[in-house]
């Protein structure tokens, strides 16, 4: 995935990329998703010139972003159906688990504390601790976009992976509820990545492979909420989404 670290900090990035593959594997990603989001995330700091210290943080956190969720052990992360009320509470507890095993695992204090706000929002709301703006450090900020991108653009057992442009869509939708406007701004910016190609033309090419059995009706799913919150807003074709927040003028 292009991540080149410096030489005093190569044998924990490998270490954490490796990590980082088990995570993936667990989660059930179509593909590599942690090392993704760190590639991300590192264009994203070196577009608000971060310093190398500060960037190798976010990567680092990056990798390590959902360890957690594998620590956690939950069946119910790979299963094909939407979470119960129960369970996503059970789930949002997994970025303070992830801060507790980046700990027992070697990472610096900085980096343990980006693991547990990646589910911080902007506007208030996100877990564990309801941060909102600029009490969410901007590594957390970069990295719930990066997050989200890269998980909206990837199949998970529950969907398929969206386009590029229904994930720049969606970052926009939520921009100063989810996603620090800053940031928005700076990833839509971003060109040439390979990191940015959604696997949906690919998914799309397996499914055209497949003779077609039967005329189903079309439904459209838009994730909704927080990338792994797994709810989704489900409209059949011809209708109309419901109105986000972003479209109702709630200030940013």
């Amino acid at each position: 995935m292009g991540i080149e670290f410096a030489e005093s900090d190569r044998t924990a990035g490998e270490a954490y990329l490796r990590a980082a593959a088990g995570v993936d594997e667990f989660e059930g990603y179509a593909h590599p998703h942690a090392a993704r989001v760190a590639r991300l995330a590192e264009a994203l700091a070196e577009h608000f010139r971060l310093s190398r210290a500060d960037r190798t943080s976010i990567v680092f956190a990056a990798l390590l972003h959902d360890i957690g969720e594998q620590t956690m052990q939950r069946d119910y992360i790979k299963r094909d159906g939407p979470l119960t009320e129960a369970e996503r509470l059970d789930l949002a507890r997994h970025p303070v688990i992830g801060e507790q095993e980046a700990a027992r695992i070697g990472a610096d204090r900085a980096v343990q504390l980006l693991v547990r706000w990646h589910h911080e929002w902007f506007g208030g709301g996100g877990y564990p601790d309801a941060l909102r703006g600029e009490q969410i450090p901007l590594g957390a900020r970069i990295l719930r976009v990066a997050d989200a991108y890269a998980a909206l653009t990837d199949a998970r057992p529950w969907r398929p992976a969206g386009t590029e442009s229904e994930a720049r869509k969606h970052l926009g939708l939520w921009a100063g509820i989810e996603f620090d406007p800053s940031v928005v701004l700076a990833f839509l910016s971003l060109e040439g990545l390979p990191e940015l190609r959604s696997f949906a033309r690919e998914q799309r090419k397996e499914e055209e492979a497949v003779p077609e059995q039967t005329q189903a009706p079309t439904i459209i799913r838009r994730p909704f909420d927080d990338a792994d919150d797994r709810r989704e807003e489900i409209v059949h074709a011809g209708e109309q989404p419901a109105q986000s927040p972003w479209d109702a003028g709630t200030p940013s």
